[in-house]
């Protein structure tokens, strides 16, 4: 048998690509490919569940598009899964005169990406959001939510295999090869053969899209975010989302406090690089992938631009004290027991030959293969607005 598509990858924007082409043609015949023995265990299922309002996003960029139309399918889906959501709201905390410029910027950038409920506010109002907050002036956006990606990734499968897509687990890409009629997936002892090859592999990406002969316009560099987590006593310290106003020259959004979807208070994340693709923790090392960044001129252009910043999260992954001095700035009540150790996650950042930081979503395609080289956040949040893109594309 042939599948019309074959998609590599079981996270949320794979699921939801597969879920999109089997609502645009039903007839296809489409098999979706994952390694693990479980569907969206890296990417998708280790982050905080915000459900992001686009405010950080370059007009016009296929992030701000993405993310705008996103959010509302996303709510509508969880809404018609009755799946855990919340509007928990969110302010953008500006602690210093230096970053009321930055702040009202992106006050501007969110109207100007549609964003209708977003306000300017003072301290006052602040203290009424969020009492243990500290700033000076802040955005808030009262819409924004959180919700479980993992419980998204299962509703997605589901519908998937309703519509008579399938799914196969514990399914490692081994090879690539083009044939005149077909793409020839090796795993294992298995061959599987495809019309068109989706690429949504995350962290493993640029590898699949080399493997598939094309030549992938970034590289790929794991960055780990570690968090910790508010004991429950302290938990009342926070009731939605308090976010520091970013560096706009970096695709990372600070240190910041989260209210879970399940009542936890996440702080973080931090961006630290990663010796391997999936090392969540400080030891986890692959050689392969560690020789693979190492031999990467792209890697080196990159720490030269940014030894600093990166010298700075270092500090803040090795240092609990440094780590809650950040936090401090937006929460002063916090202290160093509050800090409890809670599951990291790794993501995919993109690289340009420059070295710089991409900033936007990076999707190519080419030889019946359409390849996602760059869907960081907000790709969960667009992912069902991502998977309308791909499909269109594909078909």
């Amino acid at each position: 048998m042939i599948y019309d598509v074959a998609i590599i990858g079981g996270g949320i924007v794979g699921l939801a690509a597969a879920r999109a082409l089997l609502q645009q043609k039903p007839s296809l015949r489409l098999l979706l490919l994952e390694k693990e023995s479980a569907l969206a265990l890296h990417q998708s299922g280790r982050n905080s569940g915000v459900l992001h309002s686009g405010v950080y996003y370059k007009e016009g960029s296929l992030k701000a598009q993405l993310c705008v139309s996103g959010v509302r399918l996303m709510e509508n889906f969880c809404e018609k899964h009755g799946l855990q959501m919340e509007r928990c709201g969110k302010v953008v905390v500006a602690t210093s005169a230096e970053e009321i410029p930055r702040l009202e910027a992106l006050y501007q950038r969110g109207r100007a990406n549609g964003i209708g409920e977003i306000e300017l506010i003072g301290p006052e109002r602040l203290a009424e959001i969020e009492p243990e907050a500290r700033g000076i002036r802040a955005i808030h956006l009262p819409r924004v939510g959180v919700v479980s990606f993992s419980q998204i990734a299962e509703a997605l499968a589901s519908e998937i295999q309703k519509a008579g897509g399938e799914i196969s687990l514990n399914t490692k890409v081994e090879t690539l090869t083009r044939r005149s009629h077909a793409w020839v997936i090796s795993s294992g002892e298995r061959s599987i053969e495809a019309r068109t090859l989706v690429n949504c592999a995350g962290l493993h990406a640029n590898r699949m899209g080399k493997f598939s002969g094309d030549m992938p316009p970034v590289s790929s560099i794991p960055f780990r975010g570690e968090y910790y987590e508010l004991p429950v006593t302290r938990r009342d310290l926070v009731r939605g989302l308090i976010y520091p106003v970013p560096d706009p020259a970096l695709p990372f959004l600070g240190v910041h406090l989260t209210r879970t979807v399940d009542g936890r208070v996440l702080l973080g994340p931090n961006a630290v690089l990663a010796w391997k693709r999936e090392g969540y923790q400080r030891s986890d090392i692959s050689a392969k992938d560690l020789a693979q960044m190492l031999g990467d001129r792209t890697f080196w252009k990159m720490a030269g631009k940014y030894w600093k910043t990166g010298f700075t999260e270092m500090k803040r992954s090795w240092s609990k004290r440094a780590f809650l001095r950040e936090a401090n700035k937006l929460v002063p009540a916090l202290v160093l027991g509050d800090l409890q150790a809670s599951p990291a996650g790794v993501r995919a950042q993109a690289v340009a030959p420059d070295g710089s930081l991409v900033q936007d979503f990076v999707i190519s395609q080419r030889n019946r293969a359409l390849q996602v080289y760059n869907a960081p956040s907000p790709a969960a949040t667009a992912s069902l607005a991502i998977a309308q893109e791909i499909a269109r594309k594909v078909l």
